[in-house]
């Protein structure tokens, strides 16, 4: 009868060492699970500073670029603006469009890094979706930015080139006489000069026509040439440029016409000589 007892006091002893087995296991099961959540909640908090600290540093430098007093005037500049732009510092405008683009892909990249690291950690951030959208915005807005710039010199510098032309177009017409020369009978006969005054057909002088025809006439640019050569001994200009701004010289047995003064020659725009 004493056995029973025992037994039934081993068959405690050994319920409550299992018992104490297993809440033990539970707790450290518990204890790792909490740590691992710990763990993982320091992870979750590590990785958003680490992405708001990204995010906050992408949207400064996006703010910094291009500061409003160092932008190119994309509106009616004005021409001495348009030749500033054209000159020296177009190239310095190029360079630095070209190194903030550089910039911008840079900060294209990291926000695509940042996004590809928050997806893969599988942590659902709140805010954060909002704060790359904003990102991306900013990123977009400084792009369009750029491409203004961009167009606003490539404007510049076509409006430019047609200026430039136009100057040349001009400054070549205002330096153009238009000359003809030839034998007396020859030009009498082609309407080029006329004889006026005079007694009985005698001592008439000679004068360019009004209404020169226009294919006799030949093109001189006095900018760029200063001597005409006459295929005669003897030569006589009839039209009235000034005495002082040309000279008729005698050159190895023919006739050369040197212009002396270009601006005040030109200012009779035909020129008629006589040859013989």
């Amino acid at each position: 009868m004493r056995r029973i007892p025992q037994l039934l006091l081993a068959i405690v002893v050994l319920v409550l060492g299992a018992a104490t087995v297993g809440l033990f296991s539970l707790y450290q099961k518990s204890t790792t699970s909490l740590e691992t959540a710990r763990s993982v909640e320091q992870s979750t908090r590590d990785q958003y500073a680490q992405a708001v600290n990204a995010i906050a540093e992408i949207q400064d430098s996006l703010e910094t670029m291009m500061p409003e007093g160092e932008r190119l005037p994309v509106s009616n500049p004005s021409f001495s603006e348009e030749r500033a732009m054209n000159g020296a510092s177009s190239g310095e405008v190029l360079e630095r469009i070209a190194a903030l683009r550089t910039r911008l892909q840079h900060h294209q990249e990291r926000i695509e890094k940042l996004e590809a690291d928050l997806k893969k950690s599988g942590t659902r951030m709140e805010g954060m979706e909002k704060m790359i959208a904003n990102l991306r915005r900013t990123l977009k807005q400084k792009e369009g930015e750029l491409d203004q710039l961009a167009a606003s010199l490539t404007e510049v510098r076509d409006t430019l080139r047609v200026h430039d032309e136009m100057l040349v177009d001009r400054q070549r017409e205002l330096a153009t006489v238009y000359y003809v020369e030839g034998p007396k009978k020859e030009l009498l006969k082609s309407g080029v000069i006329v004889a006026k005054g005079g007694v009985l057909g005698v001592g008439k002088t000679l004068k360019p026509s009004a209404n020169i025809p226009e294919p006799l006439l030949s093109t001189l640019n006095t900018d760029e040439e200063r001597v005409v050569k006459l295929d005669a001994k003897k030569a006589q200009v009839v039209s009235a440029q000034p005495i002082s701004s040309y000279q008729l010289l005698l050159v190895d047995g023919k006739m050369e016409l040197h212009i002396l003064d270009p601006a005040e020659f030109r200012k009779v725009r035909q020129l008629v000589i006589v040859t013989a």
